[in-house]
Formats: structure tokens, sequence, C-alpha cells
């Protein structure tokens, strides 16, 4: 057994990055942070200047600086972790925050272990995660931008009869609608043209994720393609489960995953009062969000048509007979809750939250069956 010499907590900042120690053995006080220039060789000097490489334990939070220095502390032979900051405990008392504060801390929970690790991606996966997260912003620039042209037209008492909202029928008749002078209809050609092109660079980007997705090798390859036996469940939101979450099987249940996604009611319980409320939303917004998305087809009655078929193709019966089983669920639940008078969108979170524990089991599976298939 490693004997741990230093635990090293580090603010790390885009120019800077705030060191504090804390040594093994009995609890001491920590020695005052010292602040360095951003500059990993230098950092590496100056942690290997405290121990042997072995020796040390390090975390920092994660922030915009992303994964590049774990990755290079870890390729050193350092031991480096990287913490969610919402999972940081903090100190009640002085509502004082600096660096250094942060540091001392950081490195005060690793020495008492009340930390807990995120998990770090692959660059594959980082790459493609990142694609997704462009395509979000895809989506989010075209709903503002439609927001925008609405308001346009409300404001100027501008409407449209007959028509669906954002169909083909409807970008026409917003081209051509009748308006009082020429700087209205340069503005409404703006609007316009503003969100045509956040329609193209949409389907762009989503070609490169389906394209780049099927290229995925390994386990990877294989979860991406088992999730779409899922009803709800396509390209887009099987390539964010698999870049966002990666191998299930660190999770040992379902309850974990829905508790590290915050997909869980929050809770404030003592004595024999019992109080819950809506979900924490303590975890990945992105996946909660796909997760939503794609629990919106649990409303429908089981079945299997053609384009799910297909999704099913080539997969293991364990994997489709639980795709199977997630539609009677899912729609039984459904039924339930609303017959109960729950509002529609709190009985599609339900159906989200048991369709996580239904990814979980396909997650489980597909890694079952990539561990035997693996050459000895």
């Amino acid at each position: 057994m490693v004997k741990v010499a230093k635990f090293v907590g580090l603010d790390v900042h885009k120019d800077s990055i705030c060191m504090a120690v804390t040594q093994g053995g009995p609890v001491q006080s920590i020695p005052d942070p010292v602040t360095l220039p951003h500059d990993v060789p230098k950092l590496v000097k100056r942690l290997l200047a405290l121990a042997p490489a072995e020796h040390l334990r390090v975390v920092y939070e994660a922030g915009p600086t992303g994964f590049g220095l774990c990755r290079e502390l870890l390729k050193r032979g350092i031991h480096c972790i990287i913490v969610a900051p919402n999972r940081v405990p903090q100190t009640r008392g002085p509502r004082v925050k600096t660096d250094k504060r942060d540091a001392r801390n950081l490195a005060h929970q690793l020495r008492m272990g009340g930390l807990s690790p995120i998990t770090l991606p692959d660059l594959e996966l980082e790459a493609l995660r990142d694609l997704l997260r462009a395509r979000e912003d895809a989506l989010v620039h075209r709903r503002r931008s439609r927001q925008q042209l609405k308001g346009f037209f409300l404001r100027h008492d501008v409407r449209c009869e007959g028509t669906g909202t954002w169909t083909t029928a409807y970008m026409q008749w917003a081209r051509h609608a009748p308006l009082r002078a020429e700087a209205l209809r340069l503005a409404r050609d703006s609007y316009c043209d503003r969100i045509e092109w956040c329609d193209l660079e949409l389907q762009r980007i989503t070609e490169q994720v389906e394209e780049i997705a099927a290229k995925l090798a390994g386990l990877h390859a294989k979860l991406y393609r088992a999730y779409q036996a899922l009803r709800g469940v396509k390209s887009i939101v099987s390539a964010t489960l698999v870049s966002e979450l990666g191998d299930l099987t660190r999770f040992p249940g379902p309850t974990k995953l829905m508790g590290f996604l915050g997909m869980v009611p929050r809770e404030e319980s003592t004595g024999n009062r019992v109080w819950r409320g809506s979900i924490t939303k303590a975890g990945n917004p992105h996946v909660r969000r796909v997760l939503v998305e794609a629990a919106w087809s649990g409303r429908l009655r089981p079945a299997c048509g053609k384009l799910l078929k297909k999704r099913q193709e080539n997969l293991s019966e364990p994997v489709i007979d639980i795709a199977s089983r997630a539609q009677k669920r899912l729609y039984k639940r459904h039924c339930s809750m609303r017959a109960r008078g729950k509002p529609q969108n709190i009985a599609v979170v339900a159906m989200a939250r048991e369709l996580l524990g239904f990814i979980w089991a396909i997650g489980i599976q597909t890694a079952n069956e990539h561990a035997e298939q693996a050459p000895a």
C-alpha cells in the first residue's frame, strides 16, 4: 500500500494556479497557499519537489480550462482527480471566497476523503460531446431568433391565420407579411434570414454528429447502437448518452444513475416528517434535456414501427427485450399518473426517470456482452 505524503488542492484559472498542500498522517493546519503561473511543466516540477509522484494526490475543480491539466499530470504518474464544483463541501461561516480559500478547502477535503471524482472522458468522447454541445447552442440561437420574430410581429399587430407555426408555409407568409414601412420589412427579412441560417446550421451539425458517432469504436460503438433500440432514442439522444455518460458499469444500480443526473426528488426529512419536492437537477443538464425529449414517446401505445425495427437490427435479444419492456412500463406509468390528475409535464419527467433505468439496464447488458466477446 502506497503511503500518501502530500495532498494538493489546485484552484485553476486561465493565467494562474493557486496551490495548497497538506500532509498525510495526523491532521494539521494547512500552510498558506501559493499562486503560480499557469505553466504545466513548472507546476509538475513544483509538485515533484514536494514528494515522489506515487506519493502525491492532486485535485482541482472542473471548469473552463477543461481536462488538459489532469491528463498531463496523469501522464507524468501523478494521481489527479477532478471534482464538480457543486459537489465540494463548503464550510459555513464568513462569506469570503478567494482562490486561496478554495485551494485550501480542496486540499482539506481530499485529505479527509470527502470528494467524489468525475469520470475523465477519453479524447474521442470529449470531441463528440463538444460537437453535440455546439448543436445545442445552435438550437438555443434558433429558439431565440424565432421568439424575436414572433415578438416583432406582435408589436406591429401582424397576425397569421390558419397556418401552424414554423412550418414552411408559415415562413413563406412571414417573408411576405404586409408591413407599413421599408425599415420594418428590412427588420423582418433580417429575422427570417437568421432563422433560415440557424435551420441550415442545425441540419449540418446533426449530419456531422451522426457521421462521427457512426465511427465510434469498441464499447462506445455498441452502446451507441444499443440505446437506439428504445423508442424515442435516436442518433442524437444516443450520441449524447454515450458522450456524456460513457460506460455505465461504474453505477451499481439505476437509482445511483438517477441521483447522479439529478432525476430524483428533493427531500427534506427529519424525524417523522417527510417532504419531497421537484427533481434535484443536480447532475448533467444536457442528459436530462434529451431524456425528457425521448420520454414524450412513452405517451404512445407500445408498438414497433419500421424505423424502430431497423434500428434494432443486429442487436441481441436481451437488449430488444429491455426496449420492449420499457415501452410497456412508460405507457403504464403515463396512464396511471394522468388518471390521478398529474400534469403532463410532471408525468413526462417521471417517465424520463423510468427511461433512465432501462438505459442503465441496456448499458450493463451491452458492457457484459462486450466483455464476453473480448479476446482473453
